[in-house]
C-alpha cells in the first residue's frame, strides 16, 4: 500500500514511545544507518523499525571529517527531513551537545520539535573525535552530568542517551563507573563507545542486569 507524503499524512504519534515500546521487547533492535531520507526509506522498505542518524556518516555525506565540524542546523535539518520522510523512531548523533549548556539546550530542544526518538550526547573534550579514531580526551564526570541535566531539562518526549568513549581511552572499570554515573543522572540510555566483542557488552551491562 502506498504511503501518504508527510505533507498529506495526519499525526504520527510520539516517536520517542515508540522507540521505547521497541526497546521494552526484549529482542536486539537494529537501528542502521540513514544519513539522509533516501536511505531511510530504503531501511524502511526492508523492515527495519528504527534508524540511526551517525555524525561520521552525515560528516561524510557533506565530504566533511568527524571532528566536531558540523553546525547544529545541518544536523537538525538532516534528522526532520528523514522523519518526515520515514515515519520511523530516529536516533541522532548529538556529539558533545555542539557547545556549552546552552547550546546543548537548543539542541536538544530543536531535535525535539523534530521528532527525533533520542539523542545521545557524549564525554568527549571539544573538539571531539570520531570515537573509532586514536587521541580522544574525556570530560571529567561532572561536567558530563551537567551536560546530561541540561539535555534533560530541555527535553520534552525525547530519549537522552548518555555516550562514555572511556573504553577505549581510560579502560572498561572507568566506562562503568561513568555509565553508573550517567544513569544516576537521569539518562535514559547508556550507549559504552568502542565495545566490540560480546563479552565486552555482557561486563558493561553486569551492574544493570538487576534492575
Amino acid at each position: 500500500m502506498e504511503r501518504k507524503s508527510w505533507l498529506l499524512s495526519g499525526g504520527q504519534g510520539s516517536y520517542p514511545a515508540r522507540l521505547h515500546e521497541l526497546l521494552q521487547q526484549g529482542k536486539v533492535l537494529m537501528a542502521p544507518g540513514a544519513h539522509d531520507p533516501l536511505s531511510a526509506l530504503l531501511a524502511k522498505r526492508v523492515g527495519f523499525e528504527a534508524l540511526y542518524l551517525s555524525g561520521a556518516a552525515l560528516s561524510a555525506s557533506k565530504g566533511l571529517p568527524d571532528l566536531g565540524v558540523l553546525t547544529v542546523n545541518e544536523l537538525v535539518d538532516a534528522a526532520r527531513s528523514i522523519v518526515r520522510a520515514a515515519d520511523l523512531p530516529l536516533i541522532v548523533d548529538g556529539d558533545t551537545g555542539y557547545g556549552e549548556v546552552l547550546n546543548i539546550l537548543r539542541l536538544v530542544k530543536e531535535l525535539d520539535e523534530a521528532g527525533v526518538a533520542a539523542v545521545h550526547l557524549e564525554d568527549q573534550e571539544m573538539p571531539k573525535r570520531c570515537g573509532h579514531l586514536e587521541g580522544k580526551h574525556l570530560v571529567p564526570v561532572d561536567e558530563m552530568v551537567s551536560r546530561l541535566r541540561a539535555a534533560l531539562q530541555a527535553r520534552r518526549e525525547i530519549l537522552i542517551i548518555a555516550r562514555t568513549d572511556a573504553r577505549g581511552v581510560t579502560g572498561m572499570a572507568d566506562a562503568i563507573a561513568r555509565g553508573q554515573a550517567y544513569a544516576a543522572a537521569g539518562a535514559d540510555i547508556v550507549f559504552p563507545e568502542g565495545c566490540r566483542a560480546l563479552r565486552s557488552l555482557q561486563l558493561f551491562a553486569k551492574p544493570w542486569r538487576h534492575l
